[in-house]
């Protein structure tokens, strides 16, 4: 049966994508010298968040994910990042493959809130093979990609940062219930607010006097 090893050399952003898509360099080994044909190729991209450590801004950040910091051995649990495929080309003995994996700044979606709460420091991920390999060397047969087929991979939070300024320069993405938009529309209009961001920054100054109103 053939055996494939996999291992991630590198991540960097795909300069030329018409979305956020993330560059994952592929070195894929078959083990048992025989030849491939190709290999319809899936991954499932995990972070495992309980494998580094968080500054305390981070720290910060990151309570609408994991609960107060005193519970994170239990909450720090991996997260969904993506899902992905590729067509690999025929090969023998080893081949470098690029797995394209869209990126989302929905704040919304889990693992784009873990990383925007990231300041500094690798993002642990863990890659998780499947699929069909196309092989033989007298004749055509299909295989499939064990599912234990496994490996780890370390994401910059700088290229991640570098990725999403690209596309959203200085601006992020935040989704709303319709209800609720629709009160910041009646408000925004009764005071007549040329933007959005002046919206906000009006409710989080009322919200921070009263609170600090409420100390005193």
């Amino acid at each position: 049966m053939t055996d494939l090893d996999f291992r991630c050399t590198g991540v960097r952003p795909e300069p030329f994508g018409a979305s956020p898509t993330l560059l994952f360099d592929l070195r894929i080994e078959e083990l048992d010298h025989q030849p491939v044909h190709a290999v319809a190729l899936r991954c499932q991209i995990r972070i495992e968040p309980a494998q580094r450590t968080y500054a305390p801004d981070e720290v910060d950040m990151l309570g609408d994910l994991f609960g107060e910091p005193s519970r994170w051995s239990s909450t720090l649990k991996p997260l969904q990042f993506a899902h992905a495929s590729i067509t690999v080309p025929a090969f023998t003995g080893t081949t470098h493959v690029d797995l394209p994996v869209p990126c989302t700044y929905d704040t919304e979606v889990a693992s784009a809130s873990y990383f925007r709460a990231l300041a500094r420091g690798e993002i642990p991920l863990l890659m998780l093979f499947s699929g069909t390999v196309f092989t033989g060397r007298n004749g055509f047969r299909a295989e499939p990609v064990p599912w234990h087929k496994e490996t780890s991979c370390l994401l910059p939070v700088d290229v991640w940062r570098e990725l999403i300024e690209s596309y959203f320069p200085g601006t992020g993405w935040l989704r709303l219930r319709k209800d609720t938009l629709e009160s910041l529309r009646r408000y925004r209009s009764a005071r007549a607010l040329p933007s959005w961001e002046q919206v906000f920054d009006e409710l989080l100054a009322s919200a921070e006097a009263t609170r600090a109103k409420g100390v005193e």
